[in-house]
């Protein structure tokens, strides 16, 4: 599995997934539109049942994703709704046959379908069909929800059949061996129905068998007879090497295998079918057999299935920050179930007593907290830490791995821990998932950039935005994104504590990396320039040069300037509000740092014609005489304030100088 969905929360767990795409030729804002009201209906209470069914739409979905279904049943797509227009009965035809090629797609896994026909009428639209629904149009279809319903109900009744069938004990059945794509190539050729087959694999337990017709070789152990004979990864995996070299027994762990890989996927379709309790149970038991096997693979998805069944019990309400969207899964509180779930609880022996005997039946998870089976807050991240580890051991798990650590590190965050979420986080970070696009990039580091602001650290999320901004416009790009590549870096601000507001920087200390807010506004000037908007890169320039300005060399200063007067050739600067697309608005920017004034002189100036304007001069001449004139006319006979006196010494400093701009 190569794509990851960065919005897996332990949740998705519960759900069963349907995808809905267009058939033919769909306008994409009439596809979105019915696609919208299909996805409202998320989570439906299933009639003669206290059960509630919860659905996960998607509207594409990689097709090797399916195949890890055995692996995680809320992988498996189990539902399709395909959305089509039609106008005419003769094009109805190739319609039907382009829904059936898009069930084959999914058919091995799909439980039901439904086609939604828009625009037929006539004969072919009043056929009563219970997997084809025709509407006169797109804004004419009253009942899509109710049909959605009916559709999701359906599922609801194959996935309970399949719960209570494989949930049955056929302890003298032949148990299948649920596989991941990567181990099928393992089994290509490896006979395991017939009872040869088995005797060869699996139930070879005397030491000094030989085969009918072999001499006895004494120096030969059953190791290498048997390794000789199936020269597969597989085989010498699932041995106990230590007892072959022994030459005493030869150890077969294949039917302990089949059995905890069954049980991980009967507590998965439990789990999906609203049995939180049998899943508990089910999930248990899968631990304790793959663990005695070394199955490392299907122990970490057993681990994971019980951290999500445990998560749900715990925080009813969802971890993935949608309110309201979630309905409470038991009815005792958080609080209570910290009390009865002490650290360690959950390793009591487990009644399998405790498993539900009537598939309709309500689930009884608020008896959980006497059977012990739910993991305390404390164990569920120890234990997702425990599979991670496991999932780390495959190459080809990179992708569990690491949903694993998102799902993690959303539990910690409510938890408000955030220095262990940091710690799965990191361990993301280095997860190799093989050669991605760049779109795969930039949505990994978008997505890293969110958690880190989940769990508080504000300015490590700015760093990987800023890192997805930059890949926005990585070379490998026929057509850059700068558009998104600006969006993305003004996101970051707040991060690095850098506002766009010169007033923030009028008074107090300088706040913030400085070397980084300058990198940060010389990207965004380059950014805004190659989006061809000259008039943002004047603006942004002009901020830099007012709050940086203490912190530029004088070469810095040169260039910022030099690059400043090119662009305001092209495009004048002003003292308007700049509004952009995303409601942000870059006030004006006055320049009170600049100019610098350092040292001033005064310069000899020529005396002014008679007809020409006044000068300081002059001016100040007048002001003396007025002083004078003011003094002897004073009404007082004493005065301390000698006004004249003081005009004068001030007239005959300034004679003959004046200033010069």
């Amino acid at each position: 599995m190569s794509v990851p969905d960065y919005m897996q929360c332990a949740e998705d767990h519960q759900t069963v997934l349907v995808v809905v795409q267009p058939v033919g030729i769909v306008h994409e804002d009439q596809f979105f539109r019915i696609y919208k009201r299909i996805t409202s209906v998320n989570q439906v209470t299933i009639r003669d049942s206290q059960r509630v069914l919860f659905i996960r739409y998607r509207h594409h979905y990689p097709s090797e994703n399916n195949d890890w279904g055995d692996f995680q049943t809320h992988r498996k797509v189990v539902g399709l709704i395909s959305v089509t227009s039609c106008n005419s009965a003769k094009e109805w035809p190739q319609t039907s046959e382009r829904f059936h090629g898009q069930k084959e797609v999914f058919g091995s896994t799909l439980y039901d379908s439904r086609l939604l026909v828009f625009g037929l009428q006539g004969e072919v639209a009043e056929q009563q069909r219970t997997d084809v629904a025709f509407y006169p149009s797109y804004d004419d279809c009253p009942d899509v929800e109710k049909r959605v319903e009916d559709f999701v109900e359906s599922i609801f009744i194959v996935l309970e059949s399949k719960r209570l069938d494989r949930a049955t004990d056929k302890s003298g059945d032949k148990i299948q061996l649920l596989c991941v794509p990567f181990e099928k190539k393992d089994f290509v050729g490896l006979d395991t129905d017939s009872r040869l087959g088995r005797f060869k694999i699996y139930d070879v337990a005397v030491p000094n068998y030989r085969y009918p017709g072999e001499k006895r070789e004494g120096e030969i152990s059953m190791a290498e007879r048997l390794l000789s004979l199936f020269p597969f990864p597989a085989v010498t995996q699932w041995l106990d090497l230590d007892s072959l070299d022994s030459g005493c027994r030869v150890v077969r762990h294949y039917k302990k295998r089949c059995q905890g890989r069954m049980r991980k996927h009967v507590g998965d379709l439990c789990l999906q079918a609203g049995m939180l309790q049998d899943a508990l149970v089910h999930y248990h038991m899968a631990v304790e057999l793959l663990r005695s096997v070394n199955d490392f693979l299907w122990l970490g998805a057993a681990l994971e299935g019980l951290c999500s069944a445990s998560v749900i019990y715990h925080y009813p309400g969802g971890t993935a920050g949608k309110s309201g969207v979630r309905k409470p899964g038991v009815s005792s509180s958080a609080a209570d179930a910290g009390k009865r779930h002490r650290p360690g609880a959950q390793e009591v022996l487990i009644d399998p007593g405790a498993l539900t005997t009537n598939g309709i039946s309500a689930d009884t998870s608020t008896e959980i907290g006497r059977a012990k089976n739910c993991l305390s807050q404390e164990d569920i991240i120890e234990k997702y830490k425990e599979a991670i580890s496991y999932y780390g051991k495959y190459k080809s798990a990179g992708v569990i791995e690491l949903e694993a650590c998102i799902k993690a590190v959303r539990v910690l965050a409510i938890q408000k821990r955030a220095m262990e979420a940091s710690e799965f986080l990191q361990n993301a970070v280095y997860i190799n998932l093989g050669q991605l696009s760049e779109e795969e990039k930039i949505q990994r580091y978008s997505v890293l950039s969110e958690l880190y602001e989940l769990i508080g650290f504000h300015r490590k999320s700015a760093f990987f935005k800023r890192v997805a901004a930059m890949q926005c416009v990585a070379p490998t790009i026929p057509e850059p994104g700068w558009k998104a590549c600006y969006k993305l870096l003004l996101e970051t601000l707040p991060g690095y504590s850098l506002s766009l507001d010169p007033k923030d920087f009028s008074k107090g200390t300088h706040r913030g990396w400085a070397a980084v807010q300058l990198r940060l506004l010389h990207e965004l000037v380059y950014a805004s320039r190659r989006m061809g908007n000259p008039g943002l890169s004047v603006r942004h320039l002009s901020f830099l040069l007012q709050t940086m300005l203490d912190f530029l060399s004088d070469q810095e200063k040169k260039e910022v300037t030099q690059s400043l007067e090119n662009y305001t050739s092209k495009c004048p600067g002003g003292m308007e509000v700049i509004s952009l697309p995303d409601g942000l608005k870059l006030p004006p920017v006055p320049f009170t740092k600049l100019p610098i004034v350092r040292t001033y002189k005064p310069h000899q100036t020529p005396t002014p014609q008679a007809d020409g304007p006044p000068t300081n001069q002059t001016t100040n001449q007048v002001k003396g005489l007025l002083g004078q004139g003011l003094s002897t006319a004073s009404p007082f006979i004493y005065s301390p304030i000698t006004v004249h006196t003081r005009g004068d010494e001030r007239s005959k400093k300034i004679a003959g100088g004046g200033w010069k701009e």
